[in-house]
């Protein structure tokens, strides 16, 4: 019987730390969370309003025989280390542990594993502390927060207009897809055109008249300019300068996904998922190693250690002139949690070394940290930019070039980053040459709306305006996925019509509360509660007073949205038949309920999927009792196969499992491989 007991949340990350203990230590598995919010009380909230916003826990479903497992654990153990993500909400599922397995003050320790490698493991083990409650109550104030928005605004909505969902975070993100729709609509586009004199090494552009900038409306007006230019272009001026290219800092949990997404195509949710491999741990020449430091953070700062051995890396393999000694990087202002930036966990570790041990995707995306964080401690790349001012008839024209003359950090990150070489002819800057050419292109353009958003962009946009935190993206843009408020086009968000009903509904009851400046403002609150300097209940109390009573006013006066009609009348009665909505789904019914009870009864459709890949068989499309969509074999019982996400005939090519469509990817049913 070990004496001292840790838990983890993740059962691969038990695993790999236990090795590093020993015998001594017996390491286990929360499976994240034990215990959520009840559903009792008002509203079904789980929270006691009256009573200073009082929570009331209970066991997440399934988890009461796991619960009970942790707590014969913690009896046979003298002393219990709690050991989940070093994050707020990692901090309160701690909390949620000691509470719910009655641990003493006196018999457990809150340890942080930043990275999951042997000496940084058993370094936090000499390094113990206790809870940190204004972590956890600023936690739980979020999760309570979003209790109460989500409840009532869902239950409103779902009685209103039938939308599925409402949320603190989520609606205000679907306010800017929606906003950015509707710019696009009432965009007007603008013509101008641009004249561009053709040389045979370079082209230059029309950029001013007698030196005041110059911009062409219309045809006419470019046929203006072309009758006043002659063929010789005298050489105004020519401009060379050095200039610095300086690489990017270190990953933080938003640029992750913002930069894995433009350069790997993957989503926010593929990329925290094979983050969270790489940080808990892969069997390394049988030796299990966590090859990234935490994923959650929003801080760009660097150890001190790792800074000086990334230092002597870049030394040994690139040169000393390669070291970007004025770039280290040190811990920013106001950043949620002391944690360094996402970087390898020892730069030793080379993407192509580590390559075997690494599925395809989870190779990319370790070489992408690895590389960045590598760039960030390089030196600058050094560019030559040299500009040339044409001048014909008064009319001035600019033609510029631009070439790489030291690596510098590009020497690693070129691949991810380019800086192209455009040369010009060589020019003295001393003689006031004259150029001579009779070619002159005129082109007609027109401006542009702003783009639609994509992932990056929305996540960038987000982060930016200070809208929730960079874990709960890939959940917010999961939600708007799934609720279908949003689909995507070419991998941008386009709002469905229920997107753009819901968001309309919401800002006309509660624009004062839905909307970016609110809720970037109740993350400062947030992380003052972390901080201590502001009371948890206060803050929930402050935002009861000014919400609650703009819900029971919705209630009372936000139209509620009629059934669809079908365009066929009932064959009892005559009325129009309509789409109604029902514990199990949607059906046809007579719109004169109560007087006519007519349901029409619809023929059902099987919808083969694939062949059964467990039997000879066929994947048919389900439903459940309650409507929800599966996808099961039609010789049920006898062949067992069953699947929430649509199956396709294809196998993984990493682990040879079935393949499934969820939303608009594809991804594996048993491994994180995801395309």
């Amino acid at each position: 019987m070990a004496k001292n007991l840790v838990i983890v949340e993740s059962p691969s990350k038990s695993k790999t730390i236990e090795k590093y203990l020993g015998k001594n230590y017996k390491v286990v598995s929360s499976k994240g969370h034990i215990r959520d919010l009840a559903t009792t009380g008002k509203y079904g909230l789980g929270v006691d309003i009256e009573h200073g916003f009082t929570p009331s826990y209970i066991p997440i479903s399934g988890k009461k025989k796991l619960i009970a497992e942790l707590k014969k654990a913690v009896k046979e153990s003298d002393h219990v280390y709690l050991a989940t993500d070093p994050d707020r909400e990692g901090e309160a599922i701690s909390w949620h542990l000691k509470d719910a397995l009655d641990i003493k003050d006196e018999n457990y320790e809150r340890v942080l594993f930043h990275e999951i490698t042997k000496d940084r493991v058993l370094e936090a083990m000499q390094k113990p502390s206790k809870i940190d409650d204004d972590l956890v109550r600023s936690q739980e104030t979020r999760r309570i927060l979003d209790r109460i928005i989500g409840f009532r605004l869902s239950k409103l909505l779902q009685s209103k207009t039938g939308a599925k969902s409402a949320g603190r975070v989520q609606s205000v993100a679907l306010k800017l897809i929606v906003d950015r729709e509707r710019e696009i609509e009432r965009f007007v586009p603008s013509e101008y055109w641009t004249i561009t004199a053709i040389f045979p090494d370079f082209e230059a552009e029309l950029f001013s008249f007698d030196h005041e900038e110059l911009t062409l409306k219309c045809q006419s007006e470019a046929q203006k300019v072309l009758n006043a230019l002659g063929k010789e272009y005298r050489i105004e001026s020519i401009d060379q300068k050095k200039k610095a290219k300086k690489s990017k800092p270190p990953f933080i949990t938003s640029t992750l996904q913002q930069e894995a997404s433009t350069k790997l195509g993957f989503s926010a949710k593929k990329t925290m998922t094979l983050a969270q491999k790489l940080y808990e741990g892969v069997e390394v020449e049988k030796e299990p190693i966590g090859l990234i430091t935490y994923m959650r953070t929003d801080s760009i700062r660097l150890s001190d250690e790792f800074v000086g051995s990334t230092y002597h890396f870049i030394e040994q393999h690139y040169g000393k002139n390669f070291i970007g000694y004025q770039k280290k990087t040190k811990k920013t202002e106001n950043v949620q949690d002391a944690h360094e930036a996402i970087r390898p966990t020892s730069i030793e570790r080379t993407p192509e070394k580590m390559k075997p041990y690494l599925s395809n995707d989870e190779y990319k995306l370790y070489r992408l940290i690895y590389y960045r964080t590598l760039a960030s401690l390089m030196a600058d790349a050094k560019v030559q930019q040299t500009t040339v001012i044409l001048d014909n008839n008064n009319y001035q024209f600019k033609a510029t070039g631009q070439v790489l003359i030291e690596d510098g950090y590009l020497k690693v990150y070129q691949d991810y980053e380019s800086s192209e070489d455009k040369i010009l002819p060589a020019m003295d800057p001393n003689q006031k040459a004259v150029l001579s050419t009779d070619q002159v292109q005129d082109e007609q353009h027109f401006t542009k709306p702003p783009a639609r958003y994509t992932e990056a962009k929305l996540i960038k946009e987000m982060e930016e305006l200070g809208i929730g935190r960079p874990s709960t993206y890939a959940k917010t843009i999961d939600t708007l996925k799934e609720r279908d408020y949003v689909t995507m086009e070419d991998k941008k968000f386009v709002p469905t019509e229920m997107g753009i009903e819901t968001t309309d509904k919401l800002q006309e009851f509660f624009q004062d509360l839905i909307n970016v400046r609110y809720t970037a403002d109740m993350e400062l609150d947030l992380d003052k509660v972390a901080e201590g300097k502001k009371v948890w209940n206060q803050v929930l109390e402050d935002f009861y007073q000014l919400f609650e009573p703009r819900v029971k006013n919705a209630f009372d006066h936000m139209e509620k949205k009629g059934p669809q009609e079908t365009g066929e009348r009932c064959p009892v009665c005559g009325n129009p038949l309509v789409i109604r909505s029902g514990k199990y789904g949607s059906f046809v019914a007579c719109s004169n309920y109560p007087n006519c009870k007519y349901i029409k009864k619809e023929a059902k459709e099987v919808k083969e999927i694939m062949d059964c890949p467990l039997c000879d068989g066929k994947i048919i499309e389900k439903k459940t009792k309650r409507g929800k969509i599966f996808y099961g074999c039609d010789h049920y019982p006898k062949c067992t196969f069953a699947s929430w996400d649509k199956p396709i005939p294809e196998k993984c090519p990493e682990c040879g499992s079935q393949l499934v469509q969820k939303n608009d990817h594809i991804k594996c049913s048993s491994c994180s491989y995801e395309k």
